[in-house]
C-alpha cells in the first residue's frame, strides 16, 4: 500500500522525511545591500587593503649576547644524570672517560608568528519565539569589516559569531511549511506501528504437552495482549497522531533569518633552526635558551643584524611568505624572536676509543647516541 504525502493546512505538500529542504530557499531571503553574495554556506570575505601607515620605520636592533660555555666537570655531571635516566646504561664510561676537547657553538631558533583575522558571512536561522528582530527597516546593514570586534587574547586562536545588524526577518519554517509539525518518521505518519511483540501477527504461540510423559505436544495461539490481537499498536513517538513537533522551529512554524558574521582569529607560527652539528633539530626546539631578540609590530621587518646570515635569510623568506600567504585574512599583529641555545660537543676517550656526546640548552640536556655502555634488559652491568 502506497502512502500519500501529508498535506499542510494551506494545501501544499509537506516535504517527505529525509528529503526536506536543508535550508530556506535563497530567493526568499531579503536582499541586503553589501551582502548580495551571501548564501547558506560560509563565504570568506577579502580584507580591506592595508594602509601604508601600518608599516613602521625599521627599528634599531642591538647586537647578540654571548652565551656561557660548558666546563669538563659540568659535562661529566650532565652525562651522569643522563645515564641515571636509563636503567640499562652503565656509569663506568661516564666516570672514567678522559675529555679531550669541548667545542662550544650556538644554535639559533627563529620563530615568526602572524596573527590574522578572517571574516565569513552566511544566512542563518533560529526558531522565532518572540525575540527582538532587527530588520532592515532599522537602518542599513554595516559592512562585514565595519563591525567592531576584538580578539580576547593576542596570538590565541578564537572564533566569534555575530548577528549582522539590520539583516533579520521572520520567515515560515521551510521544514514544516509553517504549520509547526512534521510527519513522524517512526510510523511514517500512520500513527500505528507493527507490534514488535508478536511481529504483526496479532497472536502469540505456546507449546503445550498433552501426555503425562511429555511426548505429545501441539502449538496453541492466543491473541497478543500487547496489541489486542490487531498486530499493530499506537506509535509511542507521536502518540498516534502521525505528526510530531517540528524540531527546526520548535513547533512555532516561524524562523528568524539573519546574516551571521563568523570571525576567526588564527595564530600562524613558523620557525627555522640553524644548527651546524649532528644534533637533531627537534632537540634544540624543545629546550630553553636565551632570547636574544624579540619584536612585536603590526608588520615586522625581517632580521638583518645577525652575524649568522642564515638567520637573516630565513627571517626574510618567512616574513615575505607570511605577508603574501593569507589572501582572505587580515594581518593584525606579527611577532618574531630569536633564541640562542648553547651547544657543546664533548670529545672524550674511553678504553682507547674516541667518542663524543652533546650538551645543549640551559638545562644541559645530553645527546649521546653512541654511549659505549648501553645494555639490553637482563644484561649484567659492570
Amino acid at each position: 500500500m502506497s502512502l500519500q504525502p501529508m498535506m499542510s493546512a494551506s494545501g501544499s505538500n509537506q516535504p517527505e522525511p529525509g528529503v526536506a529542504a536543508s535550508a530556506p530557499f535563497h530567493e526568499k531571503m531579503d536582499i541586503i545591500p553589501g551582502y548580495q553574495g551571501t548564501g547558506f554556506a560560509n563565504a570568506a570575505l577579502a580584507p580591506p587593503s592595508y594602509e601604508d601607515a601600518m608599516r613602521q620605520a625599521q627599528p634599531i636592533r642591538d647586537m647578540m649576547p654571548n652565551l656561557p660555555t660548558v666546563t669538563d666537570e659540568q659535562a661529566k655531571k650532565a652525562l651522569l644524570q643522563e645515564v641515571g635516566q636509563h636503567c640499562c646504561w652503565g656509569s663506568k664510561a661516564a666516570k672514567q672517560m678522559i675529555i679531550r676537547e669541548i667545542k662550544s657553538s650556538s644554535a639559533f631558533h627563529y620563530t615568526l608568528e602572524t596573527y590574522t583575522e578572517k571574516r565569513e558571512t552566511v544566512w542563518a536561522y533560529e526558531p522565532f519565539t518572540g525575540q527582538i528582530v532587527d530588520t532592515p527597516v532599522n537602518g542599513s546593514a554595516p559592512g562585514p569589516w565595519e563591525i567592531q570586534a576584538n580578539s580576547p587574547n593576542k596570538f590565541v586562536d578564537c572564533v566569534s559569531h555575530i548577528e549582522v545588524p539590520h539583516t533579520a526577518s521572520i520567515k515560515p519554517c521551510h521544514n514544516c511549511t509553517g504549520i509547526g509539525r512534521t510527519r513522524c518518521t517512526t510510523c511514517l505518519g500512520q500513527g500505528m506501528c507493527v507490534c514488535t511483540y508478536c511481529n504483526g501477527s496479532g497472536h502469540l504461540f505456546h507449546n503445550q504437552n498433552t501426555s503425562h510423559h511429555g511426548n505429545n505436544h501441539h502449538n496453541q495461539h492466543t491473541p497478543c495482549s500487547w496489541c489486542d490481537g490487531n498486530g499493530r499498536k499506537r506509535c509511542g513517538v507521536c502518540i498516534g497522531h502521525g505528526q510530531v513537533p517540528c524540531p527546526l522551529c520548535t513547533a512555532t512554524g516561524q524562523l528568524k533569518c539573519f546574516i551571521r558574521l563568523t570571525i576567526t582569529w588564527t595564530n600562524h607560527p613558523v620557525d627555522h633552526i640553524v644548527e651546524r652539528t649532528t644534533l637533531p633539530d627537534e632537540l634544540v626546539r624543545n629546550v630553553t635558551g636565551q632570547i636574544a631578540f624579540e619584536e612585536e609590530l603590526p608588520r615586522v621587518w625581517p632580521i638583518n643584524h645577525f652575524s649568522d646570515h642564515t638567520v637573516n635569510t630565513a627571517s626574510r623568506q618567512l616574513v615575505e611568505r607570511h605577508n603574501n600567504q593569507f589572501v582572505n585574512e587580515r594581518i593584525l599583529l606579527q611577532r618574531h624572536k630569536v633564541r640562542i641555545i648553547p651547544v657543546s660537543e664533548v670529545i672524550y676517550t674511553f678504553e682507547q676509543q674516541d667518542r663524543n656526546f652533546y650538551v645543549y640548552g640551559y638545562e644541559q640536556k645530553v645527546h649521546a647516541p653512541d654511549y659505549p655502555q648501553q645494555y639490553c634488559c637482563g644484561c649484567a652491568i659492570l
